[in-house]
């Protein structure tokens, strides 16, 4: 995916995560979160066998949404 496409997906990853667990920030977090969240989904489920992020489509939206969950979890419990 090219770097526009990440961004955009980044940003509903990030977005969909938020609304799910009730952290986060803003639009420039939200891709943040979304991006990174992608690599942890896809990593995670490499690591169950599973299909990583293969590009804009539904699958790789919820792995991403997962992997961004995932990030707001371990980054709300670093913060307490």
């Amino acid at each position: 995916m090219g770097i526009l496409a990440w961004i955009i997906f980044g940003g509903i990853a990030g977005w969909l995560a938020h609304l799910i667990t009730g952290k986060g920030g803003g639009l420039i977090s939200n891709i943040i979160v979304g991006i990174i969240g992608a690599f942890i989904g896809g990593g995670v489920m490499s690591l169950l066998g599973k299909g990583g992020v293969t590009g804009f489509n539904l699958g790789s939206l919820v792995t991403a949404v997962l992997g961004a969950i995932i990030l707001l979890v371990i980054l709300s419990l670093v913060k307490k």
